[in-house]
């Protein structure tokens, strides 16, 4: 029963060591000459992991379902516009996906703990909520999938609109608007912070990722929750896997 990796990247190689280190058989797939994957030459993988680009996902993911692969665990970032496309291939397939901007099991985490400060600085006067993001510079995606992602869940506690910082003149002042900015320079796996600004003090929430070993293990932990059970058809969120995750552990320890 073999594994397949879309994307021979940072990301993919280091889901293909953590996969290798629990003598998991593994093959990682680079881009193909003509840009897609003939499923014959997949063979008939038990499992893919998309960590290629967003522009590839679609096309992979046919190729895996083509293939016969019925579990599958998407990691890559950028690709909203063919993601109905996507979730309705998965679901026609008979296949289960889990799917996160971010495989981080404290980037999990950490959304919670902003769910939270959103929450309760939404009932307190004066604060102003902003994220700023930072990724090495070969990422395309601008705001990345992480930080889309806490946008959306600060805007859901809070309201308003998300507002991607740019260098076109946009005006950011509304009081609706959440400010995201995204920094791409040097060869940061990922940095980012959500501030919440009044005008006597500051809150600041900050995540920094120092390698990408920490999404490999949330990549091995989707694994684990597909392969425990049979799952329902169609795309489960990566808190799914949390969720049971740390339900497991706090029963452990009680």
């Amino acid at each position: 029963m073999e594994t397949i990796i879309f994307g021979n990247g940072p990301l993919g190689t280091s889901i293909h060591a953590a996969l290798a280190d629990r003598e998991m058989p593994v093959r990682m797939l680079g881009r193909p000459p003509d840009g897609t994957h003939d499923s014959f030459e997949l063979g008939r993988p038990s499992l893919a992991i998309e960590a290629s680009r967003g522009g590839a996902v679609a096309s992979n993911v046919r190729a895996a379902l083509a293939a016969g692969c019925r579990r599958l665990v998407i990691a890559t970032t950028g690709w909203d516009a063919d993601r109905a496309a996507v979730e309705r291939a998965i679901v026609a397939g008979q296949a289960a996906a889990v799917v996160a901007p971010n495989f981080s099991i404290g980037a999990a985490v950490f959304g919670r703990i902003v769910d939270e400060a959103a929450e309760l600085l939404g009932v307190v006067d004066g604060f102003e909520p902003y994220i700023v993001e930072w990724h090495r510079r070969e990422k395309t995606d601008r705001p990345s999938g992480t930080a889309r992602d806490l946008a959306r869940r600060v805007i859901a506690r809070r309201g308003g609109r998300t507002h991607a910082a740019s260098d076109d003149g946009e005006d950011a002042a509304s009081p609706e608007a959440l400010e995201v900015a995204a920094v791409r320079a040097g060869s940061s796996p990922g940095m980012h912070l959500v501030g919440f600004d009044s005008a006597s003090e500051t809150i600041e929430l900050r995540l920094t990722a120092r390698d990408r070993n920490a999404y490999a293990s949330g990549v091995v932990a989707a694994i684990t929750w597909l392969t425990r059970t049979p799952r329902a058809a169609g795309v489960h969120p990566f808190d799914a896997v949390v969720d049971e995750l740390l339900t497991t552990r706090l029963a452990a320890t009680a």
